[in-house]
């Protein structure tokens, strides 16, 4: 399958829009002393919004992004936007790196040159690997589902992406939040294609199975998610049973988009309710851009309706996969202290094949963004054995 190479370059017409929307803003009220507590904060938004019209510079952000070789193919159907950046390196292990909600691709952009060039950055060239970041259907540039479903036969597009468009014979695989999931179904659909995986949550999918003879540790995690849930896990909810309603919301107004994004990277990153300790405001702005050029709020949704509405017999599919599948690949856990529900070990152990375990020392959600050096040297030590020659 061909692959052809591709740049971001929005039109300019679609940015002066943008900028003319942030200035036509209309503002509600807020009550006193609010500060965070009934979501995204009015007078953080307003400093967002000031910055992203007068000082944020999309075209540098474009520029950025555009020094990673990128490309688009059409995988079954589905056209894939990705980057593929070659290793430094004589025995580079492919990487395929899977992102999530609210991120896109650039969730990996720090991370992407701590993997190609160790040596670079104080590490091993016999640790280095070609990486391969694409973006999830519906995200960026990546085409829009049309169809229910897509999720679980996301791994499949990749598996394919990887082996018949790239030329792999086997790679490795890393995912958070819905990337996590994706790469779980790698490890149960493509075991053989496989090298290992490497995850940074359990995806909260797991909840519902509700396993016997739970530890201590697991059912406090469980408590704590079901409360979560209720405080915090709304969003989801929403996203999954009336996605398009929200939708015509957030895709229409840039200000309702921002507060929609950033409530959850300030929620559930490790920065104790301090954005900018975090991310600076170029790194929010240009992932909340991304989705406002590309028009694909509505489309990112579309996963959590894909869960929300999946029959039991795909339940079951997924299930006779895991028992058959999953527990045939090496699997390395990275744990971040402030992740929206970490998991203990013995959580994991449940589904995977856990070879290796990380405690993080500090991190949240967005571990390629907040701790992308701790990401990376993770991801080394774990592939380091599984190398062949």
């Amino acid at each position: 399958m061909e692959t052809t190479p591709f740049k971001v370059d929005i039109a300019q017409p679609v940015l002066a829009d943008l900028r003319q929307r942030i200035s036509n803003t209309r503002w509600t009220d807020e009550a006193d002393n609010a500060d965070w507590k009934f979501g995204t904060n009015r007078d953080y938004l307003q400093s967002l919004l000031e910055y992203w019209h007068d000082g944020f510079d999309w075209r540098a952000q474009e520029n950025a992004i555009n020094r990673f070789a990128q490309f688009r193919t059409d995988v079954d159907g589905t056209c894939v936007h990705f980057i593929h950046e070659r290793g430094r390196g004589e025995r580079c292990l492919p990487l395929i790196l899977t992102h999530g909600f609210p991120d896109s691709f650039l969730r990996f952009a720090k991370i992407i040159p701590l993997l190609t060039d160790p040596a670079a950055h104080g590490g091993d060239p016999d640790d280095a690997f070609d990486v391969i970041v694409p973006s999830l259907p519906g995200y960026g540039f990546s085409s829009k589902p049309r169809q229910a479903g897509m999720l679980f036969k996301v791994a499949d597009l990749w598996a394919t992406l990887m082996t018949r468009t790239l030329g792999y014979d086997r790679f490795a695989a890393h995912g958070g939040d819905w990337g996590s999931l994706v790469t779980e179904h790698l490890a149960r659909s493509h075991a053989d294609a496989l090298v290992g995986i490497h995850i940074t949550d359990v995806p909260f999918v797991h909840l519902f199975e509700k396993p016997k003879n739970l530890s201590l540790k697991e059912k406090k995690l469980i408590e704590q998610t079901q409360q979560w849930t209720q405080r915090g896990g709304s969003y989801a909810l929403i996203q999954g049973s009336s996605p398009q309603s929200l939708a015509y919301g957030l895709n229409d107004s840039p200000a309702g988009l921002a507060a929609w994004m950033v409530d959850k990277f300030r929620a559930w990153s490790d920065c104790d309710g301090e954005l900018d300790s975090a991310f600076s405001k170029d790194e929010l702005l240009t992932n909340i851009t991304l989705y406002w050029v590309t028009r694909t709020i509505d489309s990112s949704f579309r996963f959590y309706s894909d869960v929300a509405n999946a029959s039991a017999l795909r339940w079951i599919t997924e299930l006779l996969k895991k028992w058959t599948c999953s527990s045939k690949v090496p699997t390395g856990f990275a744990r971040f202290p402030h992740d929206i529900h970490p998991p203990p070990r013995e959580w994991a152990e449940r589904f995977y094949n856990l070879r290796h375990w990380t405690e993080m020392p500090r991190g949240g959600h967005f571990g390629a963004m907040e701790q992308p050096e701790l990401l990376a040297a993770d991801i080394r030590a774990f592939f380091r054995p599984l190398r062949t020659p």
